[in-house]
């Protein structure tokens, strides 16, 4: 018996071993939108090349160079010592990052747990019992017997892919752990991105409260000129009260942009995981950030590549097809082995004798045959589920050209702009110099001086926020462009494409 269920065991085994190796994957083939070629511009029309330069660092004139990519951390292209500090203290204790690394690794355990079932799973038991059994039962009076008996048993169960079930669940897990891989670098990329533009934000709050207590300290001067000439019968009383309004309304202006700096390095003490009483976020000068002059800009096919967001996208759909192959294999029977092998004995001497020994051998097969509609309903939802990420990712990768075709108008704009706000401020400095020459040789009223002041402050700040704008749209077109992430550091493996095989004449369920 012993000799016919070795050779019956070896037999089934090498059954389902071809049968697996001819399994069909009922996965279908992956269905990706169009994607756009190299030589698909990102603009309408043609492409900016450079842009306007004009004094200092945020005047830089900005070159792209199309066909390349970055070769370092996107933010040190600022070239601000203080900034690649803040932005390596938040890669490191951000909560958003940290959250991110957790469900990566979540989703690892989960892809382990679903390889387990490639392989046999092995159970030990042992069980003691002590009974009483009536006399009884037995026709005696007496008032029964005791007796013992330890069982030990070894169970095997094993679950042949004979169509490749278990491998479609476990590609899906696998999809879903490339999904949080590139989920992590999306993390990672958003959080630098958020703090350099809040850096950026907090340099031209700074510099706008700056150039108001430059205005404000020029007003009190008028003030102090204008009291003068009422005090020697010159001007009417009227234009005091008019500069001191002046005055106060500058002042006014003060209190809004502290708090909105305030708001900024709060955000900055989120961003890198302080609280903001506790973190100490250094002041940034638009002065000492440098505009980056030489901008690399990716390739369509390479863009593709490079954003996190796009490759999770991907990962999404992979999952997504993997599930439909689930959804169709349900149709098909599915194949359950299990062995047995122990000891059971009356007593712990006789446990290991040959003649206590017990074994099993069970082997079934489960094939559906009418389900009320069920797996005809499971295979739509899942090609429903696949169409949405389908979806997903069309939009995804349309939103990442957007991006940057958007950021690539803007610093073309953004250059123009800085130009034709510093020639503004130019003039309005001159005209504001010669007015206030005019008006104390009385050749002017306050009025027109008071409109050269108001000229003055407007040109003043609008030159910072153009300045602060150059630096946002700067670092939102590296965002775009994926960021360097990959520069240093391996690049997330791609899970292996399907393959499709031909079934070996399986019986499909009538659902």
């Amino acid at each position: 018996m012993a000799q016919f269920l070795r050779k019956t065991t070896k037999a089934t085994i090498g059954v389902l071993t071809a049968g697996s190796l001819a399994a069909c994957s009922f996965e279908p083939p992956l269905r990706l939108p169009s994607a756009p070629t190299d030589k698909t511009p990102y603009t309408a029309n043609s492409a900016p090349e450079k842009t306007l330069f004009t004094s200092g660092r945020a005047g830089t004139g900005q070159q792209f160079l199309y066909g390349k990519t970055l070769d370092g951390e996107w933010w040190q292209l600022f070239h601000s010592s203080a900034l690649n500090a803040l932005v390596a203290t938040g890669l490191q204790n951000s909560p958003t990052v940290a959250q991110a690394q957790a469900q990566l690794k979540e989703a690892e355990a989960s892809a382990r747990i679903n390889a387990s079932i490639f392989y046999p799973q092995v159970n030990g038991t042992l069980q003691a019992n002590r009974s009483k059994a009536s006399a009884a039962a037995f026709g005696g009076n007496k008032g029964g017997f005791h007796y013992s008996l330890i069982t030990g048993s070894l169970d095997v169960t094993y679950y042949p892919d004979i169509f490749g079930v278990n491998k479609l669940v476990y590609r899906n897990s696998e999809a879903l752990v490339q999904y949080q891989r590139w989920e992590l670098e999306a993390a990672r990329l958003t959080l630098s991105g958020n703090i350099v533009t809040a850096a950026v934000n907090a340099a031209a709050t700074q510099a706008q409260i700056a150039a108001t207590h430059s205005i404000i300290a020029h007003e009190h001067e008028l003030l102090t000129l204008t009291e003068n000439q009422y005090r020697a019968g010159a001007v009417p009383y009227l234009n005091v009260v008019n500069q001191q309004s002046q005055l106060a309304g500058q002042m006014a202006t003060l209190p809004p942009l502290e708090q909105q700096l305030s708001v900024y390095r709060h955000q900055l003490a989120i961003l890198v995981g302080e609280f903001p009483a506790q973190s100490r976020i250094p002041q940034f000068r638009l002065a000492s950030i440098t505009l980056p002059g030489k901008i690399p800009v990716s390739l369509p096919s390479t863009l593709l590549k490079q954003r996190p967001d796009i490759q999770a996208a991907l990962a999404q759909m992979k999952a997504a097809n993997a599930k439909i192959g689930e959804a169709r294999a349900q149709f098909y029977p599915t194949v359950q082995l299990s062995a047995a092998i122990g000891s059971t004995a009356s007593q712990p001497g006789l446990f290991f004798n040959p003649f206590s020994s017990i074994w099993s051998l069970v082997g079934s097969l489960a094939q559906p045959i009418f389900q009320g509609g069920k797996l005809e309903a499971q295979e739509s939802e899942a090609n429903a589920a696949y169409e949405v990420t389908y979806q997903q990712y069309r939009a995804t990768v349309l939103g990442a050209f957007e991006q940057v075709a958007d950021s690539l108008r803007a610093l073309e704009h953004d250059a123009e702009t800085l130009k034709a706000e510093e020639e503004s401020l130019g003039a309005a400095r001159q005209a504001l110099k010669l007015s206030e020459a005019s008006y104390r040789a009385g050749a002017i009223d306050y009025l027109s001086l008071l409109a050269s002041q108001i000229q003055y402050s407007t040109a003043k700040i609008a030159v910072v926020r153009a300045k602060s704008q150059r630096y946002q749209d700067t670092a939102a077109l590296l965002v775009a462009l994926g960021g360097g992430w990959w520069s240093g550091q391996p690049a997330v493996a791609e899970p292996p494409e399907p393959v499709q095989m031909k079934a070996s004449s399986p019986i499909p369920a009538h659902d």
